[in-house]
C-alpha cells in the first residue's frame, strides 16, 4: 500500500516506518520535528520507498496536498506530555484534537478511508474496573491529554459513521524500548547520571503501571489492521501484568550499578492527571492471535540499554 505515517520521526512512528518499509509498503512520513528525531529516520531516508514531508498537522492545506495518492493513514503524531498538561492547556487541544480533525479532513479530501490511531489508556481515567476492558464504563477524565485523546476517538468514530471511514483505535499503556525519548525510565536515567547518590521520585513509588515493548506494540497494530473488520475497531494494548514504580526503579538501578537514596514527594500519584493504577485487559487483541513477547522487566532493561548506548538523546531533548 501507499500509506501516511504522521509523527514518523517519533519513538513509535519511526519504528513503525521501518516495519512497513520491510513489508514492502510505500511510506510518506509526516513530521514537524517538534519532538521527533531526524536520526531515527536515517535508515528510512536511504530507501526509495520512503518520502519525508516536513509540515505541521495544523496546516490543513499542506496536509491535503501531502496526503494525495495514499490508501491509509497511521496517525501517531501527538503531544504526549501528560505530566505538564496544566502548564499549557491549549497544547493538547491543538496537537491532539485539532490535528486529528485536520488529518481526517485531509483524508476526506483525498478519498482515503482507513486510519489507525494511537490513543491511550489514559482515556479510562481512574477506572473503577481493573484490569480495564475496552467496553468498561467511560469515566470522568483526569488529564487534559486523556481528554484530548478521547475527543480524537469521538471524531474518528463520527467520521467512520458519516463518511464511511474504517478505523483501528489503539489504547496503549506506556511504551518502552529502542528510540524511547520520554517517560519515567528516561527521567530516572538522566537523574541518576547526574547524581547516582539520590533519586527524587514523584508520589510514593507505589503507583502501579503497565508497560509494553515497542516491537510488540507494532505487532499488535499490524495484526489488528489485517484481521479486524468492523467499522470502528478499538483495542487495548498492554501486557498481562503491571509493576510498581519502585520495582522499575530497582531494575534501572541494578542495571546502572547504583544504590541511590530514594526521596519521595508523597501522595498516591505523581502529578495532576496521573492515574495511580493503570492495567488494561487485552483479551480482545489476544483473540486475534497476538501475545507480547517481552515482559515489563525486560522492556525496562532494554530501554536502559538503549539509553546507555545512545546518550545523544539527552542532548537533543534539552
Amino acid at each position: 500500500m501507499n500509506v501516511i505515517v504522521t509523527g514518523c520521526a517519533g519513538f513509535i512512528g519511526s519504528t513503525l516506518v521501518d516495519r512497513l518499509l520491510a513489508d514492502g509498503h510505500h511510506i510518506t512520513g509526516v513530521d514537524n520535528f517538534s519532538t521527533g528525531q531526524r536520526k531515527f529516520l536515517d535508515g528510512a531516508l536511504a530507501q526509495p520507498n520512503f518520502r519525508l514531508i516536513e509540515i505541521d498537522l495544523l496546516n490543513l492545506d499542506a496536509l491535503i496536498t501531502a496526503f494525495a495518492g495514499n490508501d491509509a493513514v497511521f496517525h501517531l503524531a501527538a503531544n504526549a506530555d501528560v505530566r505538564f498538561g496544566t502548564e499549557h492547556p491549549r497544547k493538547d487541544l491543538d496537537q491532539n484534537t485539532i490535528a486529528t480533525y485536520n488529518v481526517l479532513e485531509a483524508m476526506r479530501a483525498n478519498g482515503i478511508k482507513k486510519i489507525a490511531f494511537s490513543s491511550t489508556g489514559s482515556v479510562y481515567g481512574d477506572s473503577p474496573i481493573v484490569p480495564t476492558p475496552e467496553d468498561g464504563p467511560f469515566p470522568i477524565q483526569t488529564s487534559l491529554y486523556g481528554a484530548s485523546k478521547a475527543a480524537c476517538e469521538g471524531l474518528i468514530a463520527a467520521y467512520c459513521e458519516g463518511f464511511d471511514f474504517q478505523s483501528w483505535i489503539f489504547r496503549f499503556v506506556s511504551i518502552l524500548g529502542e528510540r524511547y525519548t520520554h517517560g519515567h525510565v528516561f527521567d530516572f536515567y538522566q537523574k541518576l547520571k547526574a547524581d547516582p547518590s539520590c533519586l527524587s521520585v514523584l508520589g510514593n513509588g507505589k503507583q502501579r503501571k503497565s508497560y509494553l515493548y515497542v516491537q510488540d506494540c507494532i505487532d499488535a497494530i499490524l495484526l489488528a489492521m489485517d484481521k479486524a473488520v468492523d467499522k470502528v475497531n478499538i483495542f487495548n494494548l498492554g501486557v498481562d501484568g503491571y509493576c510498581e514504580v519502585n520495582d522499575s526503579i530497582g531494575w534501572i538501578c541494578d542495571k546502572l550499578g547504583v544504590q541511590p537514596e530514594l526521596q519521595y514527594s508523597g501522595g498516591d500519584r505523581g502529578w495532576i492527571g496521573d492515574n495511580p493504577f493503570i492495567f488494561l485487559e487485552t483479551k480482545k487483541i489476544q483473540t486475534l492471535g497476538w501475545t507480547p513477547k517481552i515482559g515489563i522487566r525486560e522492556g525496562v532493561i532494554k530501554t536502559v540499554e538503549y539509553l546507555q548506548n545512545n546518550e545523544w538523546v539527552f542532548q537533543v531533548r534539552v
